[in-house]
């Protein structure tokens, strides 16, 4: 008899087992759907995004709109019930970009599209006119030291005039092979001709416009045409007293054959900056607290500032905008997570990644317990791409919770294991280098590269909501399955090829950040 009970108490428990095993797998599948359901039906990307793009605009490090972007976000996260801090790391340089209006004057009337760059000196509230010439093609360095004076009074146009403004996909599509092929090899003389004609004024990109800046020219005048219509990199300037500007290829154009064929373009120049003196940097960090593993960690990981040509719309507002939805999804979801599930909203990934390294050479007690990293930063295409970033057994788990994402999310995806660890590009790669598993979520192109990397086109208009909303759901889910991996995931490393040398291989090392930037 008492085989018997014992026999039945065995099957009971061995019953209840299983069920309990059933309805926690069920309680998972409920919890990706209702992640789904809540990314497709309560969506607040574009929310999210006018309030960023439109309304607080570009997030250049150091300056006020960065500043206000930071105390948003913790807003925000405080609205959702979630905790949130801006964790200063640094100092940078402070700037604010005014208006910058640009005008031909002569030989005849025309306003034209630019802007100063990033920290430039403003023109102190004044019009500043003056002749419009080409930096000229001198024999030598002594040649033009004799012909520096001058500049004096003088915009001058440092930048090689495109031969064409039209893209190469435009010649593909509707030119002759011939003529296509006679455009490029034109090009690459002329490109050759004006880095010749820059070498020997003894000068390169940077020390130049200093150059032009001590003899008392009006001002710097470039063009960096990203190779599509109408979209040019904005970057910084290295000149302190006179305003460096960037104009569009057209009309930088128009200046240059002006200038050569001897008809004296003149140009009016208003440039309103302001320098706001030493400003503190931050990360904006959130935190869901985890209910049975509190001290192990998984991170979703964006960069919070950008470039101010545009607003920083696909570099990295729709990153931002994935980590910040992901968040909120989660915390509505699963508000009790089994680990801590951080958000890192990153300072100055534009200048080397440096909020991403302060945070991990600040907290090594984090660090050493990360479960993953998702970084999501390359545009506002879906996630198309995603390694094992050089761990050995990244596939096995990483390939698990990809499992639970919906197919056509997930099918997209190319995985490729173990991969090679990332040294840079974006700061999934600050965690790598500490040997921490992090992994980009590497997006569809979108003309990323050529039309918003860093353009003066990078703007709200560009963002494709439905792609951004699929990768909310996926870093939403790769989160929660990491969360529940009953497993701590591996850090092995693998062995990395030699190179052509027949040097090992080696892995990177971490980096420190530049805690004070543009002071110098």
């Amino acid at each position: 008899m008492k085989k018997i009970y014992l026999l039945l108490t065995l099957c009971i428990s061995n019953q209840a087992t299983f069920v309990f095993a059933q309805n926690k797998e069920l309680r998972k599948d409920a919890v990706v759907e209702n992640i789904v359901r809540e990314a497709t039906e309560n969506s607040q990307l574009e929310k999210l995004g006018h309030e960023l793009m439109d309304v607080i605009g570009p997030r250049l490090v150091g300056s006020p709109q960065m500043q206000q972007a930071h105390e948003w976000a913790v807003a925000k996260y405080k609205d959702w019930n979630i905790t949130a801090k801006n964790e200063k790391w640094g100092e940078w340089r402070g700037w604010e970009r005014g208006v910058s209006h640009i005008d031909m004057v002569a030989p005849r009337v025309k306003s034209l599209e630019g802007m100063q760059l990033a920290w430039s000196p403003g023109t102190n509230g004044k019009t500043v006119t003056g002749e419009v010439v080409i930096l000229p093609d001198v024999a030598d360095s002594v040649a033009f030291q004799k012909w520096l004076p001058s500049a004096k009074g003088k915009f001058v146009l440092i930048s090689m005039n495109q031969p064409t403004g039209r893209p190469d996909y435009n010649w593909q599509e509707f030119g002759t092979k011939e003529s296509f092929e006679k455009m490029k090899k034109d090009r690459d003389a002329q490109t050759e001709a004006w880095a010749s004609r820059i070498r020997k004024t003894g000068y390169n990109s940077r020390s130049l416009p200093i150059a032009l800046e001590k003899v008392g020219a009006a001002g710097v005048v470039m063009c960096y045409w990203s190779k599509g219509f109408g979209a040019n990199k904005i970057f910084s300037a290295y000149t302190k007293t006179i305003p460096t500007v960037d104009i569009a290829l057209e009309d930088y154009g128009l200046l240059y054959r002006l200038a050569e064929s001897g008809h004296t373009p003149k140009i009016s120049v208003r440039a309103d900056a302001k320098e706001t003196g030493v400003s503190p940097t931050f990360n904006t960090v959130g935190e869901i607290k985890g209910t049975e593993k509190p001290n192990e960690y998984v991170i979703l990981s964006a960069h919070f500032d950008s470039w101010d040509g545009g607003t920083g719309a696909t570099d990295n507002g729709t990153g931002t905008l994935v980590m910040m939805e992901a968040m909120r999804i989660l915390k509505k979801v699963y508000p009790n997570p089994k680990r801590t599930i951080l958000v890192g909203h990153w300072g100055s990934e534009e200048q080397g990644l440096n909020g991403s390294r302060a945070f991990v050479e600040d907290h090594p007690e984090i660090v050493q317990n990360i479960q993953a990293v998702f970084n999501q930063d390359n545009g506002t295409g879906r996630v198309v791409n995603l390694s094992g970033q050089g761990f050995l057994n990244a596939y096995e788990y990483l390939t698990r919770w990809l499992s639970k994402v919906p197919e056509q999310i997930r099918t997209p995806i190319q995985t490729s294991f173990p991969g090679a660890p990332g040294t840079g590009g974006s700061d999934f790669a600050s965690f790598v280098a500490a040997g921490a598993p992090a992994f980009s979520l590497s997006s569809l192109n979108w003309s990323y590269g050529t039309y918003t990397w860093h353009t003066n086109r990078d703007t709200y208009d560009k963002i494709v909501f439905d792609d951004v909303r699929s990768n909310a759901i996926l870093a939403a889910i790769l989160a929660y399955e990491a969360s529940e991996d009953p497993a701590k995931t591996s850090r092995e490393k693998s062995i990395l090829p030699a190179d052509a040398r027949g040097v090992p291989g080696a892995w990177p090392e971490p980096r420190k950040p530049t805690r004070r930037g543009g002071l110098d």
